[in-house]
């Protein structure tokens, strides 16, 4: 500021050099130089003149410095000396400002990448485990594939053989036949037709009776429980495959599909076409309901068991006493107390038939039934008689049988 008003107050430049005055002096017709500059002019010309409004003088004029105009000069110098250096200053400081923060960025770019590499290292590593832990799942799911695979071919190896040795019996047989039919004691022959075919057809009943069994466990439908549907006082096995009542009612969020006052579950499977079949172990139990139940069965209160109301079940009660769940109810005299039932599905057929797994006989078959909805699997496995934990309903896994 001190230089702008010294520049306002005094013409501090030489007009021939542009610089600020070096021992200033003036000419007659008052304009200021620097002395060694007008010298050089009129050194170098033949007229004096003003190097500034060009009048001549006619003889060279004697000059003398304008020693306060050079004091002028000198302060002005110096000032101006000084903000020079203090721009310098400024521009260094810029300058440094700018190193700094060019260092502080390379610094935070250093920074980013390790990390971002630290980021790849860390993806890489969970995605190598992902891929190891995709690799051990696949070789699982090939054993167990492997195992179902050689199960079935066994079991088709025993049907094999079980064939074979009937067709081997009946060779036999034929050719016993074969030579009584030569034979001259026609009451002999009559006796041996009555025995063989009385024979015979107790074959061809076992037969019927495996192909039959074996062609629903070919249906057969893998059934898991539904925790979402148990009523809080029934306990599920961790597998979903094991249901039995408890003593203790748990608690559990009043789902929509939960049953809150019949301790049952439904499985999780729905179907709503074609045939499936399934078998439940109820060994040690003196009651239990089972069978298919609707999608859009009642789950809340008191329910009744029938196909009305959307279930075909049979049930056991008092340890001795099977009734088929109908409207109404049908009691079932059974010679053996099924200790595995099968459960048979046809749902364009409106079927529902219930076998004993063991001796492969019927136990009772809802026909002409109208299925409209999703169909479930549905197991009550109540408590025993004394209202303790009972034995637990079992979902069966399922393999040929002999």
């Amino acid at each position: 500021d001190e230089e702008i008003q010294l520049t306002e107050y005094f013409d501090l430049h030489c007009s021939v050099c542009l610089d600020v005055f070096t021992d200033p002096v003036s000419t007659p017709c008052g304009h200021n130089f620097c002395k060694s500059c007008l010298n050089q002019c009129w050194d170098n010309s033949q007229d004096c003149k003003c190097p500034l409004c060009k009048e001549t003088f006619s003889k060279r004029p004697d000059l003398k410095i304008n020693t306060a105009l050079r004091q002028v000069a000198q302060l002005f110098q110096k000032k101006s000396s000084l903000s020079k250096s203090e721009v310098l200053c400024d521009i260094c400081d810029e300058r440094k400002k700018k190193m700094i923060l060019d260092r502080i960025k390379k610094i935070q770019d250093i920074k980013y990448f390790k990390s971002a590499e630290r980021v790849k290292a860390a993806n890489a590593g969970l995605f190598s485990d992902l891929m190891r832990s995709i690799k051990r799942c696949q070789a699982e799911l090939l054993e167990m594939m492997e195992e179902k695979q050689k199960t079935a071919e066994k079991q088709d190896e025993e049907l094999i053989q079980e064939l074979q040795q009937e067709i081997t019996e009946l060779k036999m047989r034929n050719t016993e036949l074969d030579h009584l039919l030569h034979t001259e004691d026609h009451l002999q022959l009559l006796q041996v037709i009555y025995i063989y075919s009385a024979k015979h057809l107790e074959i061809f009943v076992k037969m019927y009776s495996f192909v039959k069994m074996y062609y629903l466990i070919s249906l057969s439908v893998d059934v898991t429980l539904d925790p979402d549907t148990a009523h809080p006082k029934l306990i599920l096995s961790n597998d979903g495959k094991q249901v039995r009542h408890g003593d203790i009612k748990h608690e559990l969020p009043d789902y929509p599909e939960r049953f809150n006052y019949s301790a049952s579950v439904l499985g999780k499977e729905g179907f709503l076409s074609g045939r499936f079949y399934f078998e439940v172990q109820l060994k040690g139990k003196s009651q239990w309901d089972l069978g298919v139940a609707r999608e859009s069965i009642n789950r809340k209160g008191k329910i009744r068991v029938s196909p009305q109301d959307g279930f075909w079940a049979v049930a056991l009660r008092n340890g001795n006493e099977y009734w088929a769940c109908a409207d109404p109810c049908v009691y079932l005299s059974l010679r053996v107390k099924p200790q595995k039932v099968g459960v048979f599905v046809d749902y364009e057929e409106g079927l529902v038939t219930f076998y004993d797994v063991e001796s492969r006989s019927q136990i009772y078959s809802f026909t002409a039934q109208s299925f409209t909805n999703r169909l479930y699997s549905y197991f009550c496995p109540f408590s025993d008689d004394t209202g303790k934990d009972s034995a637990p309903m079992i979902i069966s896994p399922l393999r040929m049988r002999g």
